[in-house]
Formats: C-alpha cells, structure tokens, sequence
C-alpha cells in the first residue's frame, strides 16, 4: 500500500498561512453574496465564479502539498502555483472593484447592505493576500529556474488577463481596417503569451528550437512594436467621428475608452517585460 506522507510545512510556513488566510477570506466572500441572493448578471456571475474559483483551486494547491502529491502531476508545480496566485491576485482585484461599484447603492442601509460592504472588505482582504503570495514566492534576481515567478514571467500572466478584459469590452467593432488590425494584435499576443505559459507550466520549454530567454526578447519587442500600433488606431479610428454622446451612447464610449486605457496597460507591461527579458539574457550570458 502507498504511504501517504504529511508536509506540515505546507500549512505552517509563511505562503502556507497566507494560502490559509486566502482560502478563508474567498469563502467568506462568497458566502456572505450568496446570503444576500443579489448577484445576478453577467458582473454578479463573475464575481462568484473567481471568488469560488480562487477558492477552489488554492484549497486544492494547499492538499496536494500537505499530502505531498503534486510531485506525481505531470507539471512544473512552481509554476503552476506562481502563475496562478498571479492569476487570483488579478481576478480578485477587478472583483473587489466591480462587486461594490455595481451591487451596493446609495445610501447604503440594512442588513444586506452591511453582507455586501463586508464581502467586499472580506474581498479586499483576500486580494492582499494573493499578493503577499506573489511577494513570497516571487523568484530572486537571476534565478530563473521556476520562470513563472520571475517577474517576466509573472507579467506575462498580467498581459494575458489584461487581453481577456479587452475582449470582454470589445463588443462590436466596425469593419475599418485600423480596427481590425488592433484586434488582431489583441488576438495574436494573448495566444503567443498563453502558449508561453502553457508550455512553461507543462514542461515542454525543452521541445522549443532557441533558448527561452533569447526568444523572448524577439517576441517582447515584436509585442512591443505591435501595441505601440495598437495605441495609435485604436483611439484613432475608435472615436473619429463618434463624439459622446452624439453617434455612440454611454456604454458603447465606456467600452472604447476601456479598450483604449487597457491598450496602454499592456503597452507598458510588454515594454517592461522586453527590459527584463533582455537583462536575463545578459545576466546568463557568459562573461
């Protein structure tokens, strides 16, 4: 018979309470919602789907290194949970923006009120502790054995989440040419960037042609190159000849002007991204 052996340190070193507290304060949250009944729509839908989601996945993570399995998964375990606590730290931040800004109305009164201000400091919370995570397990300068945990890799998680929130806003987009090739470099960066991740968290790096670092620094400046377009006409042909609230109502301006700040967003995360990718190179390179 198997021999189940228990690592306390799972449950009693520091990312091992923090992964405690993030557990607890995601259930609280979802839990206090759920007793409110009011979160209905796509926002409320979401909202309990990451706090339910974080909560899942991190309870599992804190098992399987209690029990000492996630060596028998066939993954990079250390990247794995880097890139999801990166993950949980982003998703639980929009939750926590998007939960109250919806959901709790003014004058804020009653007994479900107080439910929905205290799940979205329970939320809050929960975000800090996410990022205490991220901070604790963050690799040290020049250690790139578990990439995701660097901070390239860790941003790479960002540019990807960033990209899911654009396509969430782009909801229609006219058949100019400027615009279609703004969501084509949406579309072309975020799978090259999940790829990376993929390949990364399944350990398949060893089957790619050049080595890890040397290939992003190619793909981060291409990356780079293309969002630069993509700030440009966006904004260029998104509102020309659509001024507010005249040929566009408030949601469909709301949404552009999402799309274009988030452009921005990843501009700079790709832009930071090339300047470490290209310092790892010159780091591992022989002197």
């Amino acid at each position: 018979m198997a021999v189940v052996t228990v690592n306390l340190r799972a449950v009693t070193s520091w990312v091992g309470i923090t992964r405690i507290f993030a557990v607890v304060l995601s259930c609280l949250a979802f839990s206090l919602v759920a007793s409110t009944k009011d979160f209905e729509g796509p926002y409320g839908t979401w909202c309990m789907f990451t706090w339910c989601f974080c909560f899942a996945v991190t309870l599992l993570v804190l098992v399987l290194e209690l029990l000492e399995l996630y060596p028998k998964l066939p993954l990079s375990w250390d990247d794995f949970t880097s890139a999801f606590s990166m993950l949980a730290v982003l998703m639980v931040f929009t939750t926590s923006v998007i939960f109250p800004s919806i959901f709790i109305s003014s004058p804020c009164s009653g007994s479900k009120c107080a439910r929905q201000a205290v799940a979205t400091t329970v939320s809050c919370l929960c975000f800090l502790a996410y990022t205490l995570e991220v901070g604790l397990t963050r690799a040290k300068p020049g250690d790139i054995s578990s990439f995701l945990s660097t901070v390239p890799g860790l941003l790479k998680v960002f540019e990807a989440y960033v990209a899911c929130l654009i396509f969430s806003l782009l909801d229609t987009y006219s058949s100019e040419a400027g615009l279609q090739w703004c969501v084509a470099v949406y579309s072309i960066c975020f799978i090259v960037t999940l790829l990376i991740i993929i390949f990364t968290i399944g350990r398949c790096l060893a089957y790619m042609p050049c080595p890890l670092e040397k290939m992003l620094v190619g793909y981060n400046t291409l990356a780079v190159v293309m969002y630069i377009t993509a700030t440009i006409l966006w904004p260029l042909y998104s509102f020309r000849g659509s001024s507010h609230p005249n040929a566009c109502d408030r949601n469909c301006w709301d949404k552009r002007l999402g799309v274009t700040f988030l452009t921005i967003f990843n501009l700079i995360a790709y832009l930071v991204d090339l300047v470490y990718s290209t310092r790892m190179v010159f780091i591992r390179a022989p002197s």
